[in-house]
């Protein structure tokens, strides 16, 4: 039954217009692109009601894979993140991972918040392992809030959570914070709104 609901919902969408985005999040060794690595990957999908009106999360709608590594983080960064030394040794070949999110994905955008970051690692990872990129449209969350959202001076995903009083189960988490970012979303699309009434014009 739920194969079946997910395949209306991915084919439910044209070009223009997908009714079908991906909120994500990644874990890594550090923050910089260039060098660090994917550790992690969650991603929920969210369902845009016809005429760009609320989406709603569904959860059952969901990806999330550890990437093996052959050389675990160090435990400063292990602390920031949770994926523990044996986690990160018998997790997924990165091939695997990397060509599963794809398939899973499909044509829907990309989200996140401070999107460069997760794009940046995820395009890098791609690269890295002699795959092809995605080709699939990022939209940062951040500027949305910014401009959506009603508090000039908040700047981190924190900030935004304490502003609407959302809770998010294990900050740092990569699933944890895709689901708190969805919530996020669903809070600023009053405001979202009144900018856009399309994917396109977002």
């Amino acid at each position: 039954m739920f194969a079946k609901f997910f395949k209306n919902i991915r084919s439910d969408q044209s070009r223009d217009e997908p009714l079908r985005w991906i909120v994500l999040d990644v874990e890594t060794t550090g923050l910089d692109p260039a060098s660090d690595r994917l550790l992690a990957i969650a991603a929920i999908a969210i369902q845009i009601g016809q005429g760009f009106t609320k989406p709603a999360i569904i959860l059952g709608d969901s990806y999330e894979a550890v990437i093996k590594q052959d050389l675990a983080s160090d435990r400063d960064n292990i602390l920031i993140h949770h994926i523990g030394v044996g986690a990160q040794e018998s997790g997924s070949p990165a091939n695997e991972v990397l060509e599963q999110f794809r398939q899973w994905v499909g044509d829907a955008p990309l989200l996140a918040f401070h999107a460069p970051f997760d794009m940046g690692m995820i395009n890098r990872a791609y690269k890295y392992y002699g795959l092809a990129p995605l080709k699939n449209e990022w939209v940062d969350i951040e500027p949305l809030a910014a401009i959506t959202g009603g508090h000039p001076k908040a700047k981190a995903l924190d900030d935004w959570l304490h502003f609407f009083g959302l809770e998010c189960a294990v900050r740092h988490q990569a699933a944890s914070d895709a689901l708190a970012t969805c919530e996020l979303l669903l809070r600023l699309w009053g405001g979202i709104k009144k900018e856009a009434s399309s994917f396109q014009e977002l």
